[in-house]
């Protein structure tokens, strides 16, 4: 089967979606497929995987226009690949992709059938940050994207209307997603919509193997280097009294990492030797160091930026607890490159997290609630003969339901069931 993916994200982007597609497409063509991605143009290389094809078109950059320039030249290159190797089915990556009613007609009639990938909405990024903001996370206007969002999601999210209604098939990457696309976006009583939570890579993410000589000095290194080594840290012990946090996820108000740092202060307070290193890219790196600093917290706070894979996984396996304080998420893989780390997660209870998370492989709080926040941070550091049940309890959930090998088996399903 021919498969072309049109995902505004691919790497060297390496955003939710990118990583999604690009593991996806990996499996897929593992399992026999050829795929094609049709993605946005970049200077850096793409990495190359056997079985899948690559081509970039141009586009605007310009915040959320971006969608409807790439939209166009996409399905320009969609039709070009079609004439030259014709394509069985078209899986699009919303809401990068913005088609209008009519060209979704078109795919369907002179292409393929459409399968497209719900991965939450406009209107769910556009409310998320107004919750962010009414928790006092950051100013709006001070990040384009986030204002183009607010001022434009409802605009853009027509976009997202057609494809819902011009799919064969509407795959959401959570029930949550699901709902919100029911409640805002009102379906046809026929629609037909699946939800197939996406998977991790879980032979990167993967635990701590302490007995692997290279692997334990680079542990080593990077809990000294966050000030976060006592003699038990160092052997891989849950009894440590440096435990070390870990945040991931872009510095923007949605991802909640000013609540974090207002948790802090009550974290050192019951756990002094407690160290919070914030992995991720944004215009709000200067913003938190402030806060951190106003908060008498800078000694135990690090800010880093994007890292490689393997960086990242590392920081993932050598730290003692993830705190995930998002407000929107149309998913969240965070959580599950964590448990599949061998990290147990708190993170806010509620949708789409609590479909991933629960307090046998974490704690949960009350999304923009410091202290609550606080409160589950420590009542994870305070039992750790249970966080390490709880790390292999969330490795084991990975492996069973969250997986790209899941992920590729149920959407080679979902393209078989179209021609039946």
């Amino acid at each position: 089967m021919h498969i072309a993916m049109v995902s505004g994200e691919y790497p060297p982007r390496w955003g939710g979606i990118g990583s999604v597609v690009y593991h996806l497409a990996g499996h897929l063509a593992a399992r026999g497929h050829d795929v094609t991605i049709i993605t946005r143009s970049h200077k850096q290389a793409t990495p190359q995987q056997p079985g899948v094809s690559v081509l970039h078109v141009p586009w605007a950059k310009l915040p959320m226009a971006f969608t409807r320039s790439y939209g166009k030249h996409a399905l320009t290159e969609l039709r070009r690949l079609h004439s030259v190797k014709p394509v069985d089915v078209v899986h699009t990556l919303l809401p990068l992709v913005s088609w209008t009613a009519k060209e979704y007609r078109w795919v369907e009639e002179h292409i393929a059938p459409v399968v497209s990938a719900l991965n939450g909405s406009w209107i769910g990024e556009r409310e998320g940050m107004k919750l962010a903001a009414r928790h006092k996370e950051s100013a709006t206007w001070k990040n384009p994207n986030d204002l183009a969002i607010l001022l434009t999601g409802g605009w853009y999210a027509r976009y997202e209307q057609a494809g819902l209604e011009g799919s064969s098939m509407c795959v959401a990457i959570s029930e949550s997603t699901k709902a919100e696309f029911e409640q805002w976006y009102r379906p046809p009583e026929d629609w037909e919509c699946e939800t197939v939570l996406y998977g991790v890579d879980h032979k990167v993410f993967r635990p701590m193997n302490h007995d692997h000589e290279e692997e334990q000095l680079a542990y080593e290194t990077l809990r000294k280097t966050y000030d976060a080594a006592d003699e038990a840290a160092l052997h891989g012990d849950a009894n440590t009294k440096t435990p070390l946090l870990l945040a991931v996820g872009r510095l923007v108000a949605r991802k909640g990492h000013r609540t974090l740092l207002r948790a802090m202060p009550s974290i050192l307070k019951q756990h002094p030797g407690a160290r919070l290193v914030i992995i991720g890219r944004g215009h709000m790196r200067k913003t938190l160091m402030r806060q951190a600093k106003r908060l008498g917290i800078a000694h135990a706070v690090h800010i880093q930026p994007g890292m490689s894979f393997d960086k990242l996984a590392l920081h993932f396996r050598a730290a003692d607890l993830v705190v995930y304080p998002s407000y929107y998420e149309g998913q969240g893989l965070i959580p599950l490159e964590a448990l599949a780390s061998g990290t147990p997660v708190v993170t806010v209870a509620q949708p789409p997290l609590t479909e991933m998370i629960d307090e046998s492989v974490g704690g949960l709080f009350a999304c923009g609630d410091h202290e609550d926040l606080a409160r589950a941070v420590n009542a994870c550091l305070d039992r750790p003969e249970e966080r390490m049940e709880q790390m292999v309890r969330g490795r084991q959930r990975v492996l069973n339901h969250y997986t790209y090998e899941h992920n590729a088996e149920a959407y080679e399903s979902i393209y078989e069931r179209l021609f039946e």
